[in-house]
């Protein structure tokens, strides 16, 4: 069985550290909390849990706390966590479980990070991080923002979620991460690809739009985009274009998402949309069907997971009510219900259609 060290960074957390910390406490053999200047109870709330708890002075660069995290661990493997994560009860179960079984050669562990919802529970947003790797290996975080874990060698992707449980907005800065990118690029530093993506996406974050599709479109003409980041890019420049107004360069930047892999969910939904609004059913219904005909590839990017589950079936309703199809909209509603149950527009749609039909089967009969 694997040993495994907790390491995480906080600050003023003292809303969520305690879900996260339990939720975890008798999975892992040690807990290393670096604090970066927390002014709450944060530290008391963790020493509920560990008295491994290391002060760390704030030095805008969160790949550098990290890192001094990680220097604290003493176990076979390294799992880090923010404060605002936990593991679901049967996510925890798996860990156990994968404590017992994880092969030796594996460097590290990926598991999925479900970080969005929509309000009957279902994931809305999700994609896959590097959680748990061993500590011999010595990997290290890379960037001062939005930093990322550079691993090397086998990957074993388990089956176990972490999820994002944002119960409580924290007083701060909500521009930090921008006004770092900003002191970063003053101070004459190049961004890397990587760093030119995020930093579009903080400008998007604060409301602009117009500089944030500009960044979006620099980042890909470096041509050096992981293929992934570079289908975000395309989908969140997009919405940039969709947000000002400008409809067609909307669907154009959608479309270039093409250059590095076939259609996906994401893409097929806003073009259905696209024509819709056009009042252009037909192509709308094609654009919506391929959507559900995509297999989710599997990838560690980001999935807008509503579009590859039940916002295709809903919008096919529409566009089959809209044609007449009376069947095929209710027979989609119907798929859509299996991911929102109990959502209004179901149970709407339910009882316009359920009645159309009976009306339909009534006069066929007197017809006969």
């Amino acid at each position: 069985m694997i040993t495994i060290s907790l390491c995480m960074i906080v600050k003023d957390e003292e809303h969520t550290i305690d879900a996260c910390l339990r939720s975890v406490q008798d999975i892992v053999d040690e807990i290393n909390i670096v604090d970066t200047g927390s002014q709450d109870r944060t530290s008391e709330i963790c020493r509920k849990y560990t008295d491994r708890i290391f002060p760390f002075t704030w030095i805008d660069h969160f790949a550098e706390a990290r890192n001094y995290a990680f220097d604290q661990a003493t176990k076979e493997y390294i799992l880090w966590l923010d404060a605002d994560d936990v593991f679901e009860e049967e996510d925890a179960r798996k860990l156990k479980e994968l404590k017992h079984s994880l092969e030796p050669h594996y460097q590290s562990v990926s598991m999925i990070y479900n970080v969005g919802f929509d309000g009957h529970g279902n994931v809305t947003l999700s994609y896959r991080r590097n959680r748990l790797v061993k500590r011999s290996a010595g990997f290290r975080w890379v960037g001062a923002v939005h930093e990322y874990l550079a691993v090397a060698g086998p990957i074993y992707h388990a089956d176990i979620a972490v999820t994002h449980k944002h119960k409580h907005l924290k007083a701060g800065n909500p521009r930090r991460n921008l006004e770092i990118y900003e002191k970063q690029i003053a101070q004459g530093h190049s961004l890397t690809p990587r760093d030119q993506y995020y930093y579009a996406n903080e400008l998007r974050d604060n409301g602009l739009y117009q500089q944030a599709a500009e960044n979006y479109q620099l980042f890909l003409d470096t041509n050096a985009c992981w293929d992934e980041d570079a289908i975000a890019a395309c989908d969140k420049m997009a919405s940039c274009y969709e947000t000002l107004g400008q409809k067609e360069l909307s669907v154009e930047a959608g479309l270039k998402s093409l250059k590095y892999d076939s259609p996906r969910a994401e893409l097929c939904c806003r073009m259905g949309r696209y024509h819709m609004e056009r009042n252009e059913v037909d192509k709308a219904a094609r654009w919506y069907t391929l959507a559900t005909e995509i297999k989710r590839p599997e990838t560690m990017g980001f999935f807008q997971d509503a579009y590859w589950t039940w916002v295709p079936h809903i919008q096919l309703c529409i566009c089959y009510y809209k044609l007449g199809d009376y069947v095929r909209s209710y027979e989609h509603n119907e798929k859509a219900a299996e991911y929102i149950p109990s959502d209004p527009s179901v149970l709407h749609n339910r009882k316009l259609l359920n009645d159309l039909l009976g009306n339909s089967q009534t006069v066929t009969k007197e017809e006969s």
